[in-house]
């Protein structure tokens, strides 16, 4: 397989680097032991910054003053916004973003997506359900009305950013079982927040919605909207964790070159180097997983009964989320077993990654229930 990344793709990720090269996650609080997040708001300096970039429409069309880009492209940014943590609903706008431009109402698609675009509307989406551990399309009833509006209710926890978002997509179930998508904005009536604080220490917000009115143009009925819309996320998790992965192995490696004990650098002793090793070994098997999910949702249009060969692009996220739950994880225990005490001072950054890396681990579920979930593709799509 060629991971090769085309001049647009690469050009993405030199704007992105330029971008976050002034971010400093040590600069932000450390997640303390309380119901209080870091901060209130997103990072809303880095939020005009990314727009003025034009690395908000990234996937949009140029019709709606986007680049027209792949999910390949945004990946990579996301990658350079994961070795920052940097505190921004990027992947939940550009995802929803896309999703309206591919399935939403003509209507909606010209009001919102150059407000997108320009940085001007913030959205988030719902993923997780009323519990964090059913699917998030059954926690919330769709009602549809004589006049084609929709009556939503329901609840959705841990919705990342939802007190900064100006709308938040969410899947909503109707009577017969079908799986609508709703944009709903947070300050409409019957529509309540109740903070909630993530691992990482950023906010959150368990959605609660009673009776909310939504217009037709709002709501998504197209078949395999919410499954394409959460693989993109899925993904670009991946994403995010890869990109953390690799500065914190960077933050390792740096330390323990310069430490050193019995007159040698720590990065010398055998015992160290192999755990290094190690790690790296994990990097790269979760870069070549997620560039591989990555691109069969590029070249097939993120459709649900896409294949490339025998196995449908399920089985490929799912490989990368495997590789991201577990690597993320091993990656940053190995960093703060290399770094001692050090690791956990708050004036350096490896703290913040260690609960980003947690939150991200949680978000993307335990690595046994994507391997079931593999076996079971496998066992549909023999092999030839």
């Amino acid at each position: 397989m060629d991971f090769t990344f085309t001049e647009e793709q690469q050009a993405a990720e030199e704007a992105a680097r330029a971008v976050f090269s002034g971010v400093r996650p040590d600069q932000v609080p450390s997640p303390a032991l309380t119901s209080r997040p870091v901060a209130d708001d997103i990072d809303r300096p880095l939020w005009r910054t990314l727009a003025g970039a034009d690395l908000l429409g990234l996937t949009l069309d140029e019709r709606y003053g986007g680049a027209g880009l792949d999910p390949i492209a945004l990946c990579l940014v996301l990658c350079e916004a994961g070795k920052v943590l940097a505190r921004v609903p990027l992947l939940e706008t550009s995802a929803a973003g896309l999703t309206v431009q591919t399935h939403g109402d003509p209507a909606l698609r010209e009001t919102l997506l150059p407000r997108i675009a320009r940085g001007e509307a913030v959205l988030t989406v719902a993923a997780s359900g009323r519990t964090g551990h059913e699917g998030a399309e059954r926690a919330v009833r769709a009602r549809r009305q004589a006049d084609g509006g929709w009556i939503l209710d329901g609840v959705q926890t841990a919705v990342p950013w939802a007190q900064s978002a100006d709308g938040v997509l969410l899947p909503a179930q109707t009577e017969d079982g079908h799986t609508v998508l709703a944009l709903v904005d947070r300050v409409r009536s019957g529509v309540a927040l109740d903070d909630q604080v993530s691992t990482s220490g950023e906010r959150l917000a368990e959605l609660r919605l009673d009776g909310v009115r939504a217009e037709h143009q709002e709501v998504i009925t197209a078949d395999g909207a919410w499954e394409a819309l959460r693989r993109l996320l899925t993904t670009g998790t991946c994403a995010i964790a890869l990109g953390l992965a690799c500065r914190v192995l960077e933050l390792t490696g740096s330390y323990t070159s310069k430490r050193e004990q019995f007159g040698h650098p720590l990065a010398t002793f055998q015992a160290v180097a192999m755990q290094a090793a190690d790690r790296f070994i994990d990097q790269r098997a979760m870069a070549a997983t997620l560039w591989q999910a990555a691109w069969r949702l590029s070249a097939t249009g993120q459709a649900a009964t896409a294949h490339s060969g025998a196995l449908p692009v399920d089985a490929d996220i799912a490989v990368a989320k495997i590789w991201a739950a577990e690597g993320v994880r091993r990656t940053v225990q190995t960093a703060q077993h290399l770094h001692g005490g050090f690791g956990a001072a708050t004036d350096y950054p490896l703290h913040r990654y260690h609960a980003w890396a947690k939150q991200l681990e949680l978000s993307l579920g335990c690595a046994a229930a994507h391997e079931e979930a593999l076996g079971e593709l496998l066992a549909a799509h023999p092999l030839a």
